[in-house]
């Protein structure tokens, strides 16, 4: 869709809040144009980006949710960490945890992150197919990180549905 159109579209349902995600949404080249465009109509933008690409080429009106991949994603060698240094007061790093090495690489990661980020935005989030949302509040609590437990409710709302629409 052309980014008119898309707008047209976003105008229909009289939401002020949009979250543009994806697989990777800047591998579109048109995305921060699209942001841009949103912002300019006074919506409140959100991107989730998978965190291997530049957020920089990004609005900083818009709040960046980057996903830092875990060992067992299979994708943590793609890890953008220089973005740590590209975020501002309102954005958010989330880490999809799946095991204990999973956790164990994103509590040693969230030590890499500039001082001064609210670690009130680092979210911490299960699998929910392969650790209950209990074990994971379990290991926070024991070591007392501060950052947020983050629940999927979209596979909660939705369990039977492969994707969120």
């Amino acid at each position: 869709m052309k980014i008119e159109e898309i707008l047209s579209k976003v105008d229909n349902y009289n939401c002020p809040l949009i979250e543009i995600t994806g697989g990777e949404p800047l591998l579109q080249s048109e995305t921060p144009l699209l942001i841009n465009r949103l912002l300019e109509k006074k919506y409140e933008v959100l991107l989730e980006t998978n965190g291997s690409i530049n957020i920089s080429v990004v609005d900083n009106r818009c709040i960046k949710i980057v996903d830092i991949k875990c060992p067992s994603s299979g994708e943590n060698d793609k890890n953008d960490l220089e973005n740590f240094k590209r975020l501002n007061q309102k954005d958010q790093i989330k880490f999809v945890v799946g095991s204990r090495e999973d956790y164990e690489f994103a509590k040693e990661t969230t030590k890499l992150i500039s001082p001064g980020f609210p670690m009130r935005n680092v979210l911490f989030s299960p699998v929910i197919e392969q650790i209950h949302s209990s074990q994971l509040a379990e290991w926070i609590l024991e070591d007392s990180l501060k950052v947020r437990l983050q629940i999927q409710l979209h596979k909660i709302i939705w369990p039977e549905k492969e994707k969120g629409v």
